[in-house]
């Protein structure tokens, strides 16, 4: 059995959950009564062999269930946009300026001399053990794959993939400048991403840039990167205007490129920062296109912040973070993620949901009312890549759960949630986070 605060979880196949709260976004039942200010319901659950048996109005478990007080429960969470390969290198080197060059060029240099098979597979192995004890049950990395990392990283992903099915969905994408398929390296990388059953991703920008002014190729790339995509029947994740630069407008075009060539697969842009300084009527278009294409957005709300808008010696005038309510009210599915976690992109970070969820809200004001947002971690991720049971609360779903004992959003938001349990096919896990000692020699830290 496991202590949560005021009560004890039984290890057996069958059992109810008593008195739980959760956001009326995240619940499908039968009518549970009126939610209250923070858009929360009260409900039982019942969990049988693995799975949610029954979601039920409060008072329906039985004598001897499990009493959770009102504590908060939720889905497993859906953490769609991360960056497992890069992870945790920032001991051995750190972002000099904090800038986004700074970052790229410091990856670059670390990627060229340290990353082997044995480096990048025990950085990916280390922050998919912080992912599980925290609770997510799918994740999407990107893979740098600028040649020749292409054929050491994916390999590895494959590798770090099969020995955590069952535990955690692990998409990949790769990642690389657009130039790149502008020549041989991105029909073989294709290739490569085809036979790992990844997703074809790009950054729009090219190599040794930064995201700003369209370059005069990028639509003839951009058609390229397209075209091979649906070639070979891969879905499509780009990183996309990460700047505050008004001259960084890919976002539109490629909505208008899917349009033009009737891509069939599901397309997911990450980023968009530049969306958030550009005129309205700019604005207004690029929303239309994007609903017109059927492009998901992820915001990265932790790492635009640390990047964006950083000169030394001057304080950052803006958020960094792109119009994410103006892009939910246009119809555009909108996943809010995690992105790099102690790497020259952003030197903190511990792949935790619950975290990304408190400090998004605050930044971007999902809350008052928090209305559907809490879908954005969880529901609409799931949707994106494909995992239908995931992120939602309903019978036959697995009973891969987190309960907290905060009963409201404000007590969740406002205190470090390090006592939560976390459910696996209805049983609990050791929720233990991996010691970073276990890097020491990876990344050259003398104890």
């Amino acid at each position: 059995m496991r202590r949560l605060g005021f009560t004890l979880l039984p290890d057996q196949p069958h059992y109810w959950l008593a008195d739980a709260r959760a956001q009326t976004c995240l619940v499908e039942s039968q009518p549970l009564g009126k939610p209250d200010f923070e858009g929360l319901v009260r409900f039982d659950l019942e969990i049988k062999d693995g799975r949610i048996a029954s979601v039920a109005p409060l008072g329906t478990a039985p004598k001897g269930a499990v009493d959770l007080k009102g504590g908060l429960l939720w889905p497993g969470f859906v953490d769609i946009h991360t960056h497992l390969d890069k992870g945790h290198i920032w001991p051995r080197s750190p972002n000099p300026d904090g800038t986004f060059l700074g970052a790229a060029l410091t990856t670059m240099s670390d990627r060229q001399a340290r990353w082997t098979a044995e480096d990048v597979e025990a950085r990916m192995e280390f922050g998919l053990q912080c992912a599980w004890a925290q609770g997510s049950v799918a994740v999407r990395t990107h893979i740098d794959s600028l040649a020749p990392q292409a054929e050491i990283s994916w390999p590895v992903l494959k590798k770090v993939r099969d020995a955590w099915a069952g535990r955690i969905e692990l998409q990949a994408a790769s990642i690389l400048p657009m130039d790149a398929f502008g020549e041989p390296q991105g029909e073989h990388l294709a290739d490569i991403v085809a036979d790992a059953g990844g997703i074809l991703g790009t950054v729009t920008r090219l190599s040794g840039g930064v995201h700003d002014a369209l370059p005069p190729q990028f639509l003839d790339l951009l058609e390229r990167f397209f075209r091979l995509a649906s070639e070979r029947g891969l879905d499509v994740d780009l990183h996309v205007d990460e700047s505050g630069d008004t001259g960084a407008k890919a976002l539109i075009e490629i909505a208008r490129m899917a349009v033009k060539l009737g891509f069939k697969g599901r397309l997911q842009c990450g980023h968009c920062c530049s969306l958030a300084v550009q005129p309205d009527e700019f604005v207004d278009a690029t929303l239309r296109a994007l609903a017109d294409a059927g492009v998901a957005v992820v915001s990265l709300p932790m790492c635009n912040m640390y990047l964006q808008g950083r000169t030394a010696g001057r304080t950052p005038r803006w958020r960094g973070v792109t119009l994410l309510h103006e892009l939910k009210a246009a119809g555009i599915e909108v996943s809010i993620a995690s992105d790099n976690c102690r790497d020259p992109f952003y030197a903190f970070g511990d792949h935790d949901m619950l975290e990304v969820m408190t400090q998004a809200t605050r930044i971007a004001h999902l809350d008052h009312p928090f209305g559907d947002w809490p879908s954005a971690f969880t529901t609409v991720p799931a949707k994106v890549m494909g995992l239908g049971d995931h992120g939602r609360l309903k019978a036959g779903a697995p009973a891969d759960l987190v309960l907290l004992s905060a009963r409201f959003m404000s007590e969740m938001l406002a205190r470090n949630q390090g006592d939560r349990i976390v459910l696996r096919n209805g049983r609990p896990i050791d929720t233990s986070l991996p010691d970073y000692r276990q890097l020491d020699q990876v990344v050259g830290v003398n104890g």
